[in-house]
């Protein structure tokens, strides 16, 4: 069984027609150590699957699983916290801070025990390609890649076992969307992660374990 399971999932807007669906009868595996892309048109549902994966909503129909429990039945925050990594596109990352120090904070949030959160965070950054230096720099002095690694040693300063990616290189050039897509495909491969991406980049389909493709009911 894998780590994440969707079964026969349907969500639709409280205030919709009783048969609008967004999507239904989803039946979704992850397992660690894989890389899944999920693609769609515009409105089919990726952003609205993200947050059901997350969390973040509760779906109308069906179970999302998380090692075989229940989402509805779990504490959330803590699941967030310390299960799942979430980067977005934008990145997320609080532009006074140093890039350190967003990744310190994360670790903060999670209340994962760390003898030195400092000397973690410089390891994090180390394994996205990044060096002392950028670690004091504040966000807004970072490229967009830069800013984009930092975002994603942040989902990793509490080592969860799935990483959600909301089209992470939709903001890049083409080398630096290879560049990321090495760094995750690292975490899968080397670091047994099972990392999500949702994404319209037909490289990013190119490179992934499994697709999945969701389409307008």
């Amino acid at each position: 069984m894998g780590i994440l399971k969707l079964e026969n999932v349907g969500y639709r807007y409280k205030d919709a027609v009783k048969d609008d669906y967004v999507f239904k009868n989803i039946n979704y595996e992850f397992e660690q150590g894989k890389m899944y892309a999920i693609k769609g048109k515009s409105g089919s549902g990726k952003t609205t699957l993200l947050s059901l994966i997350t969390g973040l909503e509760k779906c109308t129909e069906g179970k999302v699983l998380y090692e075989g429990k229940d989402l509805k039945k779990m504490n959330l925050d803590k699941y967030r916290n310390t299960d799942i990594g979430i980067v977005f596109q934008s990145y997320n990352l609080l532009p006074t801070f140093t890039a350190m120090e967003n990744i310190i904070l994360s670790m903060d949030v999670s209340k994962v025990k760390v003898k030195n959160k400092k000397q973690k965070a410089l390891e994090l950054m180390e394994s996205v390609g990044l060096s002392e230096d950028h670690a004091k720099r504040r966000i807004l002095k970072l490229s967009g890649g830069e800013q984009q690694r930092i975002a994603i040693a942040r989902s990793l300063s509490y080592n969860p076992k799935i990483i959600i990616a909301d089209e992470p290189t939709g903001n890049l050039d083409k080398e630096t969307e290879g560049e990321i897509l090495k760094i995750f495909k690292h975490l899968a491969k080397d670091e047994n992660k099972c990392i999500i991406i949702v994404t319209h980049s037909q490289t990013v389909c190119d490179e992934v374990d499994y697709i999945y493709e969701l389409k307008k009911e």
